[in-house]
């Protein structure tokens, strides 16, 4: 264990950054659906200024949301790496490559995910602004993540984001190109856990705060050690349910 690892300078300015970066996602998707002429629920009020139909516009907001979104999910597991700075020889340049490889997993998922904005708004089955224009797509983007929370790829994927620090335990690595490993393992496990809500964003728009505000809480508390688990099943028979309304209410 090396003294500049620990140095309260270094950590506090580390810890500063991380949450100064969520506060300026956060602002910009602010401004960002201010621009789109939308209020907090994605509601068309404006004119729209900020016209997304392309791959180059979506990718961009599709990464600061996920930095909006996703970083704050990350605390604990960053926490439990720094413990290991004490109990074992974690280092500060291994911290910020767990964060570094973790980025770079969510940043891939934007990049598919602003693709499949592109291909469904191409189909007509989502509006300008990233909502759903059908109630079957709505209904069943409901339905798969919901019956998804039942599966058994979401208890394995869960297991290891709920539990960072038994997954560096078993699959620890020393230094920054090892920190990056971890990183990129931990959030691939983090992209198939959390992929639904991200998707769910079609169903009352993209730009929509309350829905990033609303799924990011949920995700946060998710992962926390006591009660994670317990929210998977339950969440899953909601979101059932509403898209069993919505495909009654297709079909009606």
């Amino acid at each position: 264990m090396t003294t500049a690892a620990l140095r309260p300078a270094g950590r506090t300015l580390s810890w500063l950054l991380v949450f100064g970066a969520i506060l300026l996602a956060w602002i910009t998707m602010f401004a960002m659906a201010r621009m789109a002429g939308v209020d907090v629920l994605g509601r068309p009020v404006g004119m729209n200024m900020m016209p997304m139909t392309r791959f180059g516009a979506l990718f961009p907001m599709w990464a600061i949301m996920m930095a909006a979104m996703m970083l704050p999910t990350m605390v604990p597991t960053l926490a439990d790496y720094e413990r290991l700075m004490t109990a074992a020889d974690g280092t500060r340049a291994g911290w910020w490559g767990v964060l570094l490889g973790y980025g770079v997993a969510w940043i891939g998922f934007a990049a598919l995910i602003a693709l499949a904005q592109v291909g469904l708004m191409a189909m007509g089955w989502l509006d300008g602004l990233g909502a759903a224009t059908s109630g079957l797509l709505t209904a069943g983007l409901l339905l798969a993540v919901g019956g998804f929370q039942f599966s058994r790829t979401k208890a394995v994927c869960h297991g290891r984001c709920h539990a960072p620090m038994t997954f560096f335990l078993g699959h620890w690595r020393t230094g920054f190109a090892g920190g990056i490993d971890m990183g990129l393992r931990l959030g691939g496990y983090c992209v198939v856990c959390c992929w639904g809500f991200m998707a769910l964003g079609f169903v009352g728009g993209v730009m929509s705060l309350l829905w990033m505000g609303l799924a990011t809480l949920f995700m946060v508390f998710e992962k926390l050690p006591v009660v994670g688990h317990r929210l998977i099943r339950p969440a899953g028979a909601v979101l059932i349910a509403a898209g069993l309304i919505a495909a009654a209410l297709a079909f009606a």
